[in-house]
C-alpha cells in the first residue's frame, strides 16, 4: 500500500507530467501508475467551455469506469468533477483508446458497494474520507451509443 498523498506543488507538478506524457504518447505511457490503471478525462470548462484534461486512477465496473472525486481528501470537490456536473458528456482515453463516456454519480447501494470494492483495492481513499467533511463522490463514466 501506498501512503495517501497530500496535496502540494510536487504533487501538482508530479500530476501535470503524468498527464503531459500521457498525452505526448498517445496513452502508451501511463495508463499505469504504482500498479494502477490510469485514465485521461477530457471534460468541456463549466465556466469557459474549454476542454480540460486530467488523469486519474479508474476501476472497472462493466463497462463503465469508475473514478473517485476525492481531491486527496480536500474539503471542496476536483474541478473535473464541478464540470461533469455540469456538463456529464465527456471523453476517456484509456491507454490509446478513446471513449465518449456519460458522467454519473453512484449513489446508495450502488455507491456503497463501490466503495468498499475501493478501499480494498487501494486504503489512500479511506484515509482522504477522513481527511473530509464531505461525501467523496463515486463517478462513473459509461460509454455512450
Amino acid at each position: 500500500m501506498s501512503p495517501a498523498a497530500h496535496r502540494g506543488p510536487l504533487l501538482t507538478t508530479i500530476w501535470r507530467l503524468h498527464r503531459f506524457w500521457y498525452r505526448l504518447s498517445d496513452g502508451r505511457l501511463g495508463a499505469k501508475f504504482q500498479g494502477r490503471d490510469v485514465l485521461l478525462l477530457t471534460t468541456m470548462g463549466r465556466k469557459s467551455g474549454a476542454r480540460r484534461s486530467v488523469t486519474l486512477n479508474c476501476f472497472p465496473d462493466g463497462s463503465a469506469f469508475v473514478v473517485i472525486a476525492s481531491n486527496v481528501g480536500a474539503d471542496h470537490g476536483p474541478l473535473w468533477w464541478q464540470n461533469l456536473r455540469a456538463h456529464p458528456d465527456a471523453e476517456v482515453r484509456i491507454g490509446p483508446k478513446r471513449v465518449a463516456v456519460h458522467a454519473r454519480e453512484a449513489h446508495d447501494t450502488e455507491r456503497q458497494l463501490l466503495w468498499t470494492k475501493i478501499v480494498e483495492r487501494d486504503l489512500s481513499y479511506a484515509e482522504y474520507e477522513r481527511r473530509t467533511k464531505r461525501r467523496i463522490p463515486i463517478v462513473l463514466l459509461e460509454p455512450r451509443a
